[in-house]
């Protein structure tokens, strides 16, 4: 067996797994990551990098660079161009990211569910009643990003960006083994809520989650990262038009995004819980009249 194989049998197990990944001081551990991920020293980034691979499926035979200057910059790299075309198709929604697809379906009586049979709020997950009544009977879907996966996210329509909150909370790991566990997980964890609008005035609301080793996130519309440390107005005003595919931002690690659409958007064939997604790729589609 090699020592990957052995790494995965043993964080297969789940109470190992939610005792390595939640019971520590996470916090903590997130902000130590947050530093240390930066440092550029060509030693301390060749065994991060080879330490990461280790333990997932890190493959950066698509990313523009070649040498990345820290784990941070290996983190949030690009890709090169045209690796993810994005559906052209104007009733398309596309996935704003590379992810596993999670829960998805109907938000019922204001509810949604992180698995099966683990309801939450909307309310708790946005804050905001009138958003709430917005996205009330609508859509969800739940993309997980693991720490290997490309990071950075894009604007999955042509929409207009109306306003940003940022939400303090906690940074609990959001893997399948932890949401079976923690209830109501996406509500507790840092997260943002970007409220779009579409052409057609219907709404469109993405909600990054935030997790272990991840709590920050950069958002090219606030020109700013969001994390811990972030003091003062948490509520930004927004007055953006962002085209399809677009770049929004980035997580500093692997985490989750939320995506909140009409009741009449219909989900595309390709969407199953556990299958794999690319940025672009349809999602969602909105019915022809």
């Amino acid at each position: 067996m090699t020592v990957k194989n052995l790494i995965s049998a043993l964080t297969a197990q789940e109470d190992l797994n939610f005792l390595l990944t939640n019971r520590i001081p996470r916090a903590a551990l997130t902000r130590f990551m947050g530093w240390f991920s930066k440092i550029e020293n060509p030693l301390i980034r060749d065994l991060s990098i080879g330490c990461w691979r280790l333990f997932s499926d890190l493959d950066l035979s698509e990313a523009k660079k070649t040498r990345f200057n820290s784990l941070h910059d290996c983190f949030t790299r690009e890709l090169r161009p045209g690796l993810r075309p994005v559906d052209s198709d104007p009733s398309v929604v596309v996935s704003p990211s590379d992810a596993i697809i999670g829960a998805f379906g109907t938000i019922r009586d204001g509810e949604l569910y992180q698995i099966k049979g683990a309801p939450y709020s909307l309310l708790d997950l946005v804050g905001d009643p009138a958003l709430v009544d917005a996205h009330r009977n609508g859509r969800f879907v739940t993309l997980r990003l693991t720490s290997s996966m490309y990071h950075r996210f894009h604007s999955p329509q042509d929409c207009h960006i109306e306003q940003v909150t940022f939400i303090h909370g906690d940074t609990w790991n959001v893997n399948p083994i932890a949401l079976k566990r923690i209830e109501r997980l996406f509500c507790k964890n840092e997260r943002a809520v970007i409220r779009t609008r579409l052409a057609s005035g219907d709404p469109l609301t993405l909600v990054p989650v935030a997790a272990i080793l991840v709590a920050s996130l950069r958002l090219h519309v606030l020109d700013r990262v969001l994390n811990a440390q972030t003091v003062g107005p948490v509520v930004f005003p927004c007055d953006v038009d962002v085209k399809k595919g677009d770049e929004l931002g980035w997580f500093e690690h692997g985490s989750t995004i939320i995506l909140l659409a009409p009741a009449h958007f219909e989900f595309c064939g390709n969407v199953s819980e556990w299958s794999r997604i690319r940025a672009g790729e349809a999602l969602l589609r909105k019915p022809a009249v």
